[in-house]
Formats: structure tokens, C-alpha cells, sequence
């Protein structure tokens, strides 16, 4: 079986799920790349050892070469860049293609109205719905979307990114000897991401009288904004701001911090940041609206989720997290659970290579191509087939419940 991955480039939140492809295929695993990393996220550290990966070819240094790849694999992935022409004739041809999505509505599901957006969902999506064109999705919220324009029904799974999974006897190990809790944020200061909101969570609570440290693991363009704002709001005394960090910095802070704050809104397409702070044990209260959330967090069992938006109840959970010692450890243990015994790279490839080979066995010679629920498929993590999950859902049935 012949796989070759197509994306914009390979950054660490691929890496380990190409690693093990490429164990189990050999030869036969191939990552495209179609781009050149940007230098803000060389700086972050995220091209590091990329040089040296066997199984890495660039499409803009060997462009024929790897068109006859891509035109010879039993299978294409394909996501994150924009150039369609490289599995056009695969499409025509109806040989399986893997598309692998974030949100394309991440700013309003109004926007599916637009007669010359709909004509380009129709030209790379729909008219292809009755071939072996499936869905990888990304995100709790890309099937709604793509439900909005008849495409890939019956045929998308749940996806996402697969952080590198750390094994630990005893995740909690790190932050045993924390006299105060530790308090964790991590991303780019960028408006999508809000570091603001964990600033100000802070802030309320501090002012109540708890006791805590806060990390601000990042930089970009508004962290002199940030600087100020914790300054005016008394917070010089218990924050840090690290500047970026390399990817295994941050997870070192990550392995010591009692308490993770996820909050990214639904411009997030998934957010790898989740993965690596629940891997690390520790207990988290995340945005529902950012695309990991709602399939990584089962709400007040392995985190909490909050309402988009709602400062006041993120700082609830955190003040429920600070109050009591022994939910956040277990909290922080189903956490790092989920990642380790589902949300992982070894698991994802494992799920993958099964789904390719039965849809290859399914559409030789021309054979129809099968619904997901005519596969034998995991019930639940990657690879399983994904819900109808409609943006605002978890906030509006929340929001009955607490009325």
C-alpha cells in the first residue's frame, strides 16, 4: 500500500504521525511538502530536524517527480495548502483521496450563502461526493460545515493533530513540590487566541484572595499590550512572561504547571496545544469553540469546557481547580489517559492505515465507494466517524441546563 501525505509543511505536530506511517510502510509513505516554512514558526522552532526526514520530499524542488508520486499511490492525504491541480486527475479518475480539513467556515456559517464560495466548494468538493473522496476532519466542527454544502455525506471521520506522546509513570511527578498552583497559559499573543481572558481570569481571582502563579508561554504582536494589561491589573508580582520558546521548552513548563488554560476561539482551527498540556497531566479549562476542545474534552470528567467568551466562567472552573487539590489531580490523570490511550499518533496512524486498506480493497476495479458506517471503524477518537457537531450547540444546551 502506497500513502503520500500532501501539505503546505511539515511542522512537529505531524512529524510523529509520519514517523510511525513511515515505519510501518517503508518506502511507501511519503510526505509532500508545497511550501516553505515561514519565519515566525522557524523561530518558534517548528522546521527543526526537518532537513533530515527520509520520508520528506518538496514539491517546489522536485515538482515532476512528485507528480508521478501522487498520480501512483493507492491513497492521497491531502490538506492545509491550496494547490487542487496536484489531485485534480486523481479526483477525475475516482482514485481515493483522504482530504484532511480544518473549519472552512471558521468565521460564520452564513458565509456557505455566498453563490461564488459555493461555486468553488462545488468545483473541490461537492461534485466529487459519489467517488472514494472522504473526509479527515480536523475539528469537532469541520463535518458541520461541510454538511451545510451536501459534501462528503457518509464519508468524514474525526481527525485532528497528533502531538509527539510522552510516557510518564507518574504524571504528576514535576509539580509535587508546588508551594502555591501553577497557572499556564501557552500560544501566540494574537486576538483568535485570547491570552487576554487568562490575564484577567487571573486577575479576578487574585483579587479574591487565591493563591497562584500564572506562565505566559508565548509572543507576537500584542505582548507589549499584555505586559501593560498585567501590570494595570496588578498581576506583577505572580505572572511571567517566558517570549517563545521551542516546542520541548514548552513542554517541560507544561509537565510542572497544575492547571492549562485553553483559550482560543473558533478561529482555531484544532489548537496542538491542548494535546501537549493533557499529555503532560495537566488539568485544563478550554474554549469550546476551538476545534480540539469538544473532541479531546469530555466537560467535568477529563476538563472543563466554557462558554465562548465567558471570562466569568472560565474563572469558575479555575477557582473550582484551585479550591481543591485532588480535582485537579484527577482531572490531570484523565487527561493525560486520553492522550495516551487515545489521542496519539500511533493510534491515529493505526486507524488510518485500516481505513485506506479497506477503502482500496472496497473501490478496486471500480467497485462503489463505501459509507463509513460500512467499515469496521473505532467508536470513538481518530479515525471513528465524526458527529454532526453545530458551533454554539455545547453553549446553548449548556446554557438550558444552568437556566
Amino acid at each position: 500500500m502506497k500513502i503520500t501525505f500532501v501539505s503546505n509543511y511539515i511542522n512537529h505536530h505531524q512529524i510523529p504521525l509520519s514517523e510511525y506511517l513511515y515505519g510501518q510502510l517503508g518506502e511507501d509513505y511519503r510526505f509532500v511538502q508545497t511550501e516553505p516554512m515561514d519565519e515566525e514558526r522557524r523561530t518558534m522552532g517548528w522546521g527543526e530536524g526537518s532537513g533530515t526526514l527520509p520520508w520528506l520530499i518538496c514539491s517546489y524542488e522536485q515538482p515532476e517527480a512528485v507528480k508521478q508520486l501522487i498520480d501512483g499511490s493507492d491513497i492521497v492525504i491531502f490538506g492545509g495548502c491550496e494547490q487542487e491541480e496536484l489531485i485534480h486527475q486523481r479526483l477525475c479518475e475516482k482514485k481515493p483521496v483522504l482530504r484532511y480539513s480544518e473549519r472552512i467556515y471558521k468565521e460564520g456559517q452564513w458565509r456557505f450563502i455566498t453563490p461564488r464560495g459555493l461555486i468553488r466548494k462545488y468545483h473541490d468538493h461537492i461534485r466529487f461526493r459519489r467517488g472514494p473522496a472522504y473526509l479527515l476532519c480536523a475539528g469537532a466542527y469541520v463535518a458541520s460545515d461541510y454538511h451545510l454544502i451536501h459534501a462528503y455525506q457518509g464519508k468524514m471521520l474525526r481527525f485532528g493533530y497528533f502531538t509527539r506522546l510522552i510516557r510518564y509513570e507518574d504524571c504528576h511527578a514535576k509539580r509535587a513540590d508546588h508551594k502555591v498552583p501553577m497557572i499556564m497559559w501557552a500560544g501566540r499573543f494574537m486576538d483568535l487566541k485570547h491570552p487576554a481572558d487568562a490575564l484577567n481570569a487571573a486577575a479576578d481571582l487574585k483579587s479574591e484572595g487565591f493563591s497562584f502563579t500564572l506562565l505566559m508561554a508565548g509572543g507576537g504582536e500584542r505582548e507589549q499590550e499584555l505586559k501593560n494589561l498585567a501590570h494595570e491589573r496588578g498581576l506583577d508580582d505572580i505572572v511571567q512572561f517566558t517570549g517563545f520558546m521551542k516546542p520541548e521548552q514548552v513542554r517541560e513548563h507544561m509537565e510542572r504547571a497544575d492547571i492549562f488554560l485553553f483559550t482560543s476561539d473558533h478561529r482555531e482551527g484544532w489548537g496542538a496545544v491542548l494535546n501537549e498540556a493533557m499529555n503532560s497531566g495537566c488539568a485544563v479549562a478550554a474554549n469550546e469553540a476551538a476545534g480540539a476542545s469538544p473532541y479531546l474534552i469530555n466537560d467535568g470528567e477529563n476538563g472543563y469546557l466554557y462558554p465562548n467568551g465567558n471570562v466569568a466562567y472560565l474563572k469558575e472552573c479555575v477557582r473550582k481547580l484551585l479550591e481543591d487539590p485532588a480535582l485537579r489531580r484527577r482531572m490531570g490523570s484523565r487527561a493525560y489517559e486520553t492522550i495516551h490511550d487515545v489521542w496519539n499518533p500511533q493510534r491515529a496512524a493505526v486507524g488510518l492505515l485500516s481505513l485506506c486498506r479497506q477503502i482500496i480493497e472496497r473501490t478496486a476495479d471500480g467497485g462503489q465507494a463505501p459509507d463509513v458506517r460500512e467499515l469496521m471503524l473505532p467508536a470513538e477518537g481518530p479515525c471513528s466517524p465524526a458527529p454532526l457537531i453545530h458551533p454554539g450547540l455545547w453553549n446553548e444546551r449548556h446554557l438550558k441546563q444552568k437556566g
